[in-house]
């Protein structure tokens, strides 16, 4: 059976946050500017948004700075596929992902569009696996990588608290699907591959119902 124990699991986030790169600040007051093409799809809250097509851009307000920023490279390397982004990304230069990082961090977090009919079954199933993940499937918890309350850890782990429920459901399937794997060690694809779709929306369900907070050096574990 392909698993990750819990002890190689721990060493492997170790690492992770050991060599996590020290967040470079940027220049928010440059970053409103270069972020204004941003604001269509992201919304000048930084709140992001959902089409009605179903498609859902992520909020980016009170994320981590190097988080962003990293996210950032990887659009513009291929590391993460995304027409759209891509040609975006290419318009910035190195100095203007920082400035955007930094000024999106620096906002007040907006909460997310939840999924207003999910059942107390399917909230009470997403609170299971957010907070103590499910071992009889070898899924671990989303907080035991995303911090205390799913607000965030550092460089590598986003807040997802209060993220759009749509944008969680689909970048879990493209993890499981392997269209997303911009993550060190494999790390969420190997927990994504153990959720049935059931999971993911129930999940996504409960972490977009919680609230966000600032992820600020402060509130870090």
């Amino acid at each position: 059976m392909n698993y990750m124990p819990t002890t190689i699991l721990a060493l492997g986030l170790l690492a992770l946050t050991s060599r996590a790169q020290a967040a470079t600040p940027g220049d928010a007051s440059r970053g409103a500017e270069a972020a204004a093409m941003c604001a269509s799809c992201h919304q000048p809250d930084g709140s992001g948004k959902n089409n009605e097509q179903g498609e859902s851009w992520p909020r980016l307000a009170g994320l981590n700075a190097e988080y962003i920023a990293k996210q950032l490279r990887d659009y513009k390397s291929g590391e993460r596929e995304n027409a759209t982004m891509k040609s975006f990304a290419n318009m910035l230069s190195d100095q203007q992902i920082l400035d955007i990082a930094g000024y999106y961090s620096e906002m007040t977090p907006t909460h997310g569009q939840e999924i207003t009919d999910a059942s107390e079954a399917v909230l009470q199933r997403g609170q299971k696996l957010a907070e103590r993940g499910d071992w009889s499937k070898y899924i671990v918890s989303c907080k035991s990588c995303h911090g205390p309350e799913n607000q965030g850890a550092g460089a590598v782990f986003p807040g997802i608290a209060g993220q759009h429920a749509r944008y969680i459901e689909a970048q879990l399937k493209a993890w499981q699907s392997e269209n997303r794997k911009n993550d060190p060690r494999d790390l969420m694809g190997s927990i994504a591959r153990r959720l049935n779709d059931e999971d993911i929306q129930a999940v996504a369900a409960w972490l977009a119902a919680q609230s966000p907070v600032l992820n600020t050096e402060e509130s870090q574990p």
